[in-house]
């Protein structure tokens, strides 16, 4: 059945516009524009569906913060990365078989680079330490010709003592810069062995049965340390002649 368009407006009760309906004689006509349809409405939602998981990856507001924790996930490691090799070279400087701290020393009161205190022994003497064996060192290193500095850690004063035990007063060192305090932080007496050329050779700690380093001293001095200028461009003698300590 066909509407006439130009017929009598008044039979429409609900004022829509004229239109042409065609009602076909079998319903099964109609089975292509249901499947049509239906199509339709498959491909809307896949639409929708696709929209919804693929939209926010695509658009600005997510990339944006992506690529920034990108970026902060980098600056991080890159950091991390740069302290742990940080700390692990700075554990590493003084070291058996690396430099000594580069720093600043106060030697008989008098300002010196740490490293200048090359081909020596350091005596680092921790607080409340009675240091019996403190002579003892002091004699071996006077028998194999090598220079020996008493060196006081976290602050404390050594002139005295390097005088009780026979030594020049430019043996006395304060460790003002706590470089060596830091480092080694002894418990007890603890002889540092340092190279002619600034490196350790080797650090040993006083655990109460004193020190046995004449071999290691005189290895020491027989590696082109015997006869080094003092701080300051002297050449003093290495200590004082004294009966050993217990």
């Amino acid at each position: 059945m066909r509407v006439n368009i130009g017929g009598d407006s008044g039979r429409d009760d609900y004022g829509l516009p004229p239109v042409d309906i065609e009602i076909p004689d079998d319903a099964r006509e109609l089975d292509r524009d249901v499947q049509a349809y239906h199509r339709e409405l498959r491909a809307q939602r896949w639409r929708r569906r696709t929209r919804r998981l693929a939209g926010p990856l695509s658009s600005d507001s997510m990339v944006l913060p992506l690529l920034a924790g990108c970026l902060a996930l980098t600056l991080l490691a890159g950091t991390l990365l740069t302290v742990f090799s940080g700390a692990q070279l700075t554990s590493q400087v003084g070291r058996a078989g690396h430099p000594l701290p580069d720093a600043t020393v106060l030697v008989g009161g008098a300002q010196e680079p740490l490293r200048n205190l090359s081909g020596s022994v350091l005596a680092l003497v921790p607080p409340r330490c009675g240091c019996p064996h403190l002579r003892q060192l002091a004699d071996q290193a006077d028998s194999a010709k090598v220079k020996i500095y008493v060196v006081g850690t976290h602050g404390v004063q050594v002139a005295g003592m390097t005088k009780r035990t026979g030594l020049d007063p430019t043996h006395a060192v304060e460790d003002t810069q706590n470089a060596l305090t830091s480092t080694y932080d002894p418990a007890t007496l603890t002889a540092v062995l340092v190279d002619a050329d600034g490196s350790v050779a080797e650090v040993v700690s006083d655990r109460g049965g004193g020190f046995q380093l004449t071999s290691a001293l005189r290895s020491l001095a027989r590696g082109g340390t015997q006869g080094l200028p003092q701080p300051g461009g002297t050449v003093t003698a290495s200590v004082a002649a004294g009966p050993a300590g217990g």
